[in-house]
């Protein structure tokens, strides 16, 4: 049957708009984006079989992503990462007009364009593949109540001049990655000559500051540091150290929780990349966030070349570590380099002339750190307290005594007291209580 001339003028205006895209090109390269084109341009083909198969795989992507046309073209939109976002993020609230006038034409521009695919029914699309390939009309994806987005977007029937608006949407919220994920893991290179790079993290631990029982001090401590990063202020790399179990780990994963709507965002790094530090942090001065780097678990082996790299990170080497970045490590040893007594001088000792210099030197790495916070072991009233409040959280039924008596039980019959212990434990007994027959 095929479409009419008024219908092919239409697709092929709404192609070419696509085409013309400035800044925003990355709006219609992914999954999504891909299908649609395709679809124009085996409308405009005039071929029916291939019409056919396009209008499934965008039906399909759009399905797969959880999206429907439009909702898919302004989540683009925020997350966009072009010479316009990257200036907006950075430009100071109120001086908007500090964007290079080039770049906020290309990015009006832009917007009329993607105003206009977005005005474009999606049941038009389902109704031209129907008329070309002269079956019934296929389905529309749609998802009924779609959420809402932090922003008042699209804005009426003037995008071009929403600019301003989305200027501040990118400064408050980041932009491409940094603006999608609130945490990352870094990838060391898999080849040579390749960079490493920054991977979003889809699901966060969602431990909560007010989940943390005990420990008050050092959590205070590090609240009021992570304020400081968070105000612009100079604030102290941390080492967390104590027993296993006590939160260290979920204390610092619980101030994500806490800020990333204030632009806090957080990097892990392995130990085994620890060499990379000095690239990942080079990458984020100039960012508008404000980053903390966890380290995990951290403890060095003589002559780790990993323990060179984060020496030069704390102490500060020709380049200073930008004001926006803090390092977090957590580790179970006070003095993070494993010592020997074969490192200890001796009166008959044939090696290093200054042997005290190099066991000094070990024993001072932590002291490289601003702040030291002490997690000592939990006592069994410490402990007790913590099953308690957990328990109180988790709305477990059951009479104070034998909670008590229950968790000293399960103390000595696993890993000992600690607040991780007790996390386990009313994890137990909540799946306990869940699964009894009501």
């Amino acid at each position: 049957m095929g479409l009419d001339k008024d219908a092919i003028a239409h697709i092929q205006n709404y192609r070419q708009q696509a085409a013309s895209l400035l800044l925003y090109q990355d709006v219609l390269t992914g999954d999504i984006g891909r299908a649609f084109l395709h679809l124009l341009d085996s409308l405009v083909a005039d071929d029916e079989l291939t019409a056919r198969l396009a209008y499934g795989e965008w039906f399909s992507e759009l399905a797969n992503h959880y999206q429907s046309w439009h909702r898919y073209l302004i989540l683009q939109i925020l997350l966009a990462d072009n010479a316009f976002s990257q200036a907006a993020q950075t430009v100071c609230a109120r001086q908007f007009d500090q964007i290079a006038p080039g770049i906020l034409a290309a990015a009006r521009h832009d917007l009329n364009i993607l105003e206009t695919l977005y005005a474009l029914p999606a049941e038009h699309l389902s109704q031209w593949t129907a008329q070309m390939t002269d079956s019934s009309t296929p389905p529309v994806m749609q998802l009924g109540l779609e959420p809402e987005f932090s922003i008042k977007f699209p804005y009426g029937s003037d995008w071009q001049n929403a600019a301003p608006e989305l200027a501040d949407y990118y400064r408050t919220h980041g932009v491409g990655i940094f603006g999608q994920f609130n945490a990352f893991r870094w990838q060391a290179p898999t080849a040579p000559f390749q960079d490493g790079q920054l991977s979003g993290i889809e699901s966060t631990d969602p431990i909560l500051l007010s989940q943390l029982v005990s420990y008050d001090h050092p959590k205070q401590q590090i609240v009021q540091n992570t304020e400081f990063l968070l105000n612009g202020y100079p604030a102290q790399n941390i080492l967390l150290y104590g027993s296993r179990g006590a939160g260290k780990s979920s204390l610092v994963k619980a101030l994500l929780n806490e800020y990333c709507d204030r632009g806090l965002r957080l990097i892990e790094v392995p130990k085994s990349d620890l060499q990379n530090l000095a690239q990942i942090i080079g990458s984020l001065h100039r960012l508008p966030q404000k980053f903390i780097i966890f380290v995990d678990d951290l403890s060095f082996e003589e002559d780790d070349e990993a323990f060179k790299s984060l020496k030069v990170v704390l102490e500060g080497g020709v380049t200073a570590r930008p004001q926006n970045v803090v390092v977090y490590a957590t580790s179970n040893r006070r003095h993070l380099i494993r010592e020997s007594f074969e490192d200890r001088p001796a009166p008959k000792d044939a090696g290093e002339i200054h042997t005290w210099d190099t066991v000094q030197e070990k024993l001072s790495f932590s002291d490289r750190f601003g702040l030291t916070l002490t997690f000592t072991p939990a006592d069994q009233p410490t402990y007790l307290s913590i099953v308690r409040e957990l328990a109180k959280q988790a709305n477990i039924d059951i009479d104070a005594d034998h909670l008590d008596w229950r968790a000293r039980q399960w103390a000595t019959r696993h890993n000992g007291r600690s607040g991780r212990t007790a996390r386990q434990f009313v994890d137990f007994l909540t799946a306990e209580q869940g699964s009894k027959p009501s």
